[in-house]
């Protein structure tokens, strides 16, 4: 079993910023990739950024410029630095972790965490 706990979201004035936190815990060998998606009302889930275990860094043409994803090895923990939030950023954003729970490549594992909310208005 491998457990997600985000924080970090909340309400935010346009032109503010949030950082959230998602920390991974429990089975874990190694961890491939870890990344951030959001939802909005009446919208698909997509990417928002994404790290991999080699530190390359993938943004949503939307984010570029404005978000920072990061991550820390040793906790497991990836964080995103929203800067700059404008209205239409306002989703449930979810982590995502991608890895491998024992050295077999029979325990590959995607996780998902149980989303925390980020509102941008005034």
């Amino acid at each position: 079993q491998v457990q997600l706990v985000e924080s970090g979201g909340g309400l935010v004035q346009p032109g503010g910023s949030l950082r959230l936190s998602c920390a991974a815990s429990g089975s874990i060998f190694s961890i491939s990739a870890m990344g951030w998606f959001r939802q909005a009302p009446g919208k698909e889930r997509e990417l928002v950024a994404d790290i991999t275990g080699g530190g390359n860094t993938n943004y949503a043409d939307s984010v570029k410029g404005r978000f920072t994803i990061s991550r820390d090895y040793a906790k497991n923990t990836v964080y995103l630095q929203m800067n700059s939030l404008k209205p239409e950023d306002t989703a449930v954003y979810y982590c995502n972790v991608k890895g491998r729970r024992t050295p077999s490549r029979f325990t590959d594992f995607i996780s998902w965490g149980q989303g925390t909310q980020v509102t941008v208005s005034s």
